[in-house]
């Protein structure tokens, strides 16, 4: 490929002439594309998908799946690039924790987060771009978290709210995206020598707002998709001298990820702790990851619990009725409920006070409260293991094409009136209400597509 003005030069300086050139031969080579299982699910053995070249990091493997397929309908898979899954290795989210990721679209990392976290705990997942916010959104509904609440703030604004608060605050920070030339051609556009400069300013500033959410004996997770010191190892320079209660920590044994530079900074010998994706080392597109750990033994801030609009007696009825009559155990125990406007939501239980942050989902979208009826939403289907629902019904792949679609699907026997679960390949795949041997379909009318003949 032709890679920009510039670029070539400045890495056979760096690399020296022999490193370079293969590392500049990787851009001619094929890109490898990756996705991850959803342990979250109730089958996490997607169908009709090979999972015969693992990545080496958990749950990850080399291939490509359809967004067109019950795979990734019901959200088993999660498509992402190889060394993108590493950043969620560093994290290592474990059930119980409380976990910001600051710059979350698409939703990747948040995803992987999650999936560590097995619906304990707390996930405050962030955009800043109102229009990448809600992909996120959607991603996070289709991969069946609970415990979840997604907003659309900048960071000095949750930084005032949420100080002191996270065991781990995650920055994929934006970036020059060298690690993304091959993968997408407006990359190598936007670059310029000075590209990086002008990408650095930026990080500086979200992870200024960044620090300060890291409860004290935390952890800061430092990422890039790029290759430019002036953004990966100069940057940990910069923090290590800018915020002295942080220090680098070792990262895992993960195949392929080797050593930073620190001769690419400031020859600290510490900034090697953090790590380096290369494409011309592994296959994938390249990463840098660094993982600082919070020092400071200065209390933690005391939060109020999260004050959102609670539903009136009535409507909480509502939801206990349709609760009692459908799942085989409570699914809400425990848990605040919160309405926006007519839509129920279930809210996370370590949720704190959100302020005036614009949050776009504060949990678990239970479904939608109308007069003397509630209707479950497709959110709600998504998170829902079908043995823990009833009724459901099996759809056949001829039954899933005509769903998705958006078609009334006819049932083999009658079953059940109401609302009904359905499933394929044993995982939920959206409500719909039956009325003998007819189910009428509430798949969400802006994800229905037509189902191509192969």
């Amino acid at each position: 490929m032709e890679l920009p003005a510039g670029f070539a030069e400045k890495y056979s300086t760096l690399m020296g002439e022999s490193e370079a050139k293969d590392f500049l031969a990787s851009f001619d080579q094929p890109i490898h594309q990756g996705f991850r299982v959803n342990p979250l699910k109730a089958n996490a053995v997607p169908e009709n998908v090979s999972l015969s070249e693992p990545t080496g990091i958990p749950t990850g493997y080399y291939g490509h799946v359809s967004g067109h397929t019950p795979a990734h309908t019901t959200g088993v898979v999660y498509n992402q690039e190889p060394s993108a899954t590493y950043v969620g290795a560093v994290v290592d989210a474990q059930p119980g924790e409380r976990i910001l990721d600051l710059c979350a679209a698409p939703g990747g990392k948040s995803t992987q987060i999650a999936a560590g976290l097995q619906q304990q705990g707390l996930l405050i997942t962030n955009e800043i771009f109102a229009k990448r916010a809600a992909v996120l959104a959607e991603n996070m509904e289709r991969f069946g978290v609970a415990n979840a609440v997604v907003l659309n703030e900048t960071p000095a604004h949750l930084s005032k709210q949420l100080a002191n608060f996270f065991d781990k605050v995650v920055v994929d920070a934006p970036c020059s995206g060298e690690g993304m030339f091959r993968k997408d051609p407006d990359a190598v556009q936007y670059w310029t020598p000075d590209y990086p400069l002008e990408c650095a300013t930026r990080q500086r500033e979200i992870l200024t707002e960044a620090v300060k959410m890291v409860r004290p004996g935390g952890q800061l997770i430092y990422s890039t998709c790029t290759f430019a010191p002036e953004e990966d190892e100069q940057m940990m320079a910069w923090v290590l001298k800018s915020f002295p209660d942080f220090e680098l920590a070792s990262l895992p044994k993960l195949p392929g990820l080797e050593a930073a530079r620190p001769q690419w900074a400031n020859d600290d010998p510490e900034l090697s702790k953090a790590g380096r994706l290369f494409p011309h080392h592994m296959d994938g597109e390249g990463h840098f990851i660094a993982k600082l750990i919070r020092r400071s033994t200065e209390s933690n801030v005391t939060h109020k619990p999260a004050r959102l609009p609670k539903p009136d007696a009535n409507e909480v009825k509502l939801w206990q009725s349709f609760e009692r009559q459908h799942f085989t155990q409570p699914i809400t125990a425990g848990q605040s409920l919160t309405v926006f406007g007519a839509q129920l939501y279930a809210i996370p239980a370590l949720t704190p006070d959100l302020g005036k942050l614009k949050v776009l989902r504060p949990g678990l979208h239970l479904g939608t409260l109308k007069k003397n009826r509630f209707e479950p939403a497709f959110a709600l289907a998504l998170a829902t293991h079908p043995d823990l629902y009833r009724p459901t019904v099996a759809l056949t792949q001829a039954q899933w094409a005509q769903f998705v679609h958006g078609d009334t699907v006819t049932l083999a026997e009658p079953t059940e009136n109401g609302w009904t679960l359905a499933t394929i390949n044993g995982n939920g795949i959206g409500f719909g209400k039956v009325v003998g041997q007819t189910l009428k379909n509430g798949y969400p009318k802006g994800l229905r597509f037509l189902v191509k003949d192969d």
